[in-house]
């Protein structure tokens, strides 16, 4: 694992389990590709009506190209981080696949007769 994992709790305290819990599922994400810079979670705790709600897992995954920003909430947080790493193997995976799809089938850019020509 080359990449560096944060892990910050927003209205709740982190415990040793929960930390492990995250750093166990975000280990897979170093599986799918190798190029991850940082791995970000925010974990979150919000006391609203709807308890359904409750629970936000917030992820910014960094690595070469666009960012992948992920957001789930659910009643359980721990449900929210499972929900959440799934969300993130298929972004990366489809990021990957997008990649090499590019690499392997080059498109010709068709370049119009009204740029002007230098001398």
């Amino acid at each position: 694992m080359n990449g560096q994992i944060n892990i910050t709790g927003i209205n709740l305290e982190l415990t040793e389990a929960l930390k492990n819990y995250v750093n166990e599922k975000a280990a897979k994400l170093f599986e799918h590709n190798d190029r991850i810079i940082r791995a970000n979670f925010d974990l979150e705790y919000i006391p609203t009506k709807a308890p359904e709600q409750s629970f936000v897992a917030k992820s910014t995954i960094e690595i070469a190209g666009p960012n992948i920003v992920l957001s789930v909430t659910s009643a359980d947080l721990y449900k929210s981080i499972d929900e959440l790493m799934d969300k993130l193997i298929r972004q990366i995976r489809r990021a990957h696949r997008l990649e090499k799809e590019k690499r392997n089938h080059p498109q010709d850019i068709d370049i119009g007769d009204d740029i002007p020509k230098t001398k």
